[in-house]
């Protein structure tokens, strides 16, 4: 009669635990991978990329390389997603196998300036294309356009914060909507090489440099492209709402990155069978251009389907840069504010705001484009160290089970060109790149103070738990009508604080009441 009571205990405790739903199947997974990496990259790199390299023919070799960097990376991921099964990424291998500086130092550079900065740029893209066809002899009001990117941030953070399903959704339609438009772009560049128009594409003019080529404009031109290609290692901060993750984890990156490499190599050959390299130096806008070129009274679905590009892109960073606060805070390297989710829908609310207010403070700083490398720089920086922690995870636990494991010559070929590329971009962009290595710097008083100081004052937990409480309030009467009243809650470790029936932690489990 006792083991039956105690079985009834465990399964109501199971039931009453709010966690994140498993709703992403494998298509919905190659989604994820392809709509964060095809976003505004494949409009936005293609005249960095040139510019550094230098001629066209160096420039399609960057595209096909970054692709194939891409793939080795992945595999690594891979082995390291199924080998640690937790949601957060790069941020939650590292500080599994490192410790938890190193992972809060990559943590504290990725929300505070790498994907608010990565949003705040595509979601200005985003508003370019759309008010492009409206403004069709100038460029679009700068207001107007930080305006219609600020709507598309919030609107697309309330779809986040009221359903994942939704969410998912949005991903895949619109996945196969810009997998379209770049399809037209490759369809009609086709149809130009069949007519003959493919003269700087032939290797005597393609090879024709207009810069001497050095290894740190190369290393620039590589930054370039990774831009347009990050995103490829973010199915792993969700790895915990994977349907399966061992089989669909790595089927999912198997399929979706050649794809891409291949969509951007024949984009960027479409590009030139109809502008010159010094038309599309000049040009603002590459797709625009292509589309004024070659579609006449059609032009304007060019600026249409760049946007829906852009749309889908913004979507998947809201959902997988969310997850990475929420893995921060569960692990207590952010506020536990941050690991909650809504016990209904089962979101994480805060983290999506976050994400949220983090990227309409960096649209309302300025432009974002030219910290294009800046973001490479540090994207790389953080790859780079989760890599060399698969390294170290087999050095120091061979036993361990990996249902996937790759050859050692993937990791250690991924991190030669890694060194190289740093090395060589800290020479030739040291301001850049020094001011990234100083930002993730600066995390080091913050961890100590914030997380390592275990004993602080009663004062600060009270002032924080009055904040905290009043955030709350607001945030769930304002998404939700429900009406809270509670105060003289505290922030520790053990209480989190929570609306009533709305938000619950699900580091410790609990619902604080007043």
């Amino acid at each position: 009669m006792d083991d039956k009571e105690k079985r009834r205990k465990d399964e109501n405790a199971n039931d009453d635990k709010v966690t994140l739903k498993k709703e992403i199947g494998l298509m919905s997974a190659c989604a994820i991978i392809i709509g964060n990496i095809i976003g505004s990259g494949i409009f936005i790199s293609p005249k960095g990329v040139l510019e550094h390299a230098g001629s066209v023919g160096l420039s399609l070799i960057v595209w096909v390389c970054g692709g194939g960097i891409c793939a080795l990376g992945s595999l690594c991921y891979a082995e390291l997603g199924v080998t640690i099964p937790k949601s957060g990424g790069d941020y939650s291998y590292v500080t599994e196998i490192f410790g938890g500086l190193v992972g809060f130092l990559l943590l504290w550079s990725a929300v505070l300036i790498m994907y608010p900065t990565t949003l705040a740029v595509i979601a200005l893209t985003f508003s370019n294309y759309v008010l492009q066809p409206a403004f069709q002899n100038c460029l679009p009001p700068f207001i107007a356009t930080k305006l219609l990117a600020t709507i598309c941030v919030l609107f697309l953070t309330w779809v986040n914060c009221y359903s994942v399903r939704w969410a998912t959704r949005i991903q895949d339609i619109f996945t196969v909507g810009k997998l379209l438009a770049l399809a037209l772009i490759i369809v009609v560049g086709l149809i130009q090489i069949f007519k003959g128009h493919y003269d700087a594409l032939q290797p005597s003019v393609a090879f024709e440099f207009s810069q001497d080529p050095s290894v740190g404009q190369i290393a620039l031109a590589f930054l370039q492209a990774s831009f347009a290609y990050s995103g490829w290692n973010f199915l792993n901060y969700v790895t915990e709402e994977v349907v399966d993750p061992r089989k669909n984890l790595p089927r999912a990156i198997y399929i979706s990155i050649p794809l891409v490499t291949l969509v951007y190599t024949m984009t960027n050959i479409a590009y030139f069978t109809s502008m010159t390299p010094e038309e599309l130096l000049t040009s603002n806008a590459v797709a625009v251009t292509f589309g004024q070129k070659l579609l006449g009274m059609f032009s304007w679905v060019m600026p249409i389907s760049v946007a829906l590009s852009t749309f889908g892109g913004i979507n998947g960073y809201l959902f997988t840069s969310s997850r990475l606060c929420f893995s921060g805070a569960r692990e207590g390297h952010l506020p536990y504010l941050l690991a909650m989710i809504h016990l209904k829908n089962c979101t994480p609310i805060p983290a999506l705001l976050l994400c949220c207010i983090a990227t309409i403070l960096i649209l309302c700083v300025g432009e974002t484009h030219n910290l294009i490398n800046y973001v490479s720089f540090i994207n790389y920086l953080s790859y780079g160290v989760t890599i060399a922690a698969l390294l170290y995870l087999r050095k120091t636990r061979p036993n361990l089970a990996r249902p996937i494991k790759v050859s050692i010559l993937v990791p250690i070929s991924y991190l030669i060109f890694w060194a190289v590329l740093l090395c060589f971009s800290l020479y030739s962009e040291p301001v850049v790149c020094g001011l990234g290595m100083v930002i993730m710097l600066t995390g080091v008083p913050v961890f100590f103070i914030g997380v390592q100081w275990k004993e602080k004052p009663k004062w600060v937990y009270n002032v924080l738990g009055e904040f905290v409480s009043a955030t709350l309030q607001h945030v769930s009467s304002l998404l939700f009508g429900v009406s809270s009243n509670w105060s003289g809650l505290s922030c520790r470790e053990s209480d989190v604080p929570g609306p009533e029936g709305v938000l619950r932690s699900v580091s410790t489990g609990r619902l604080v009441r007043d």
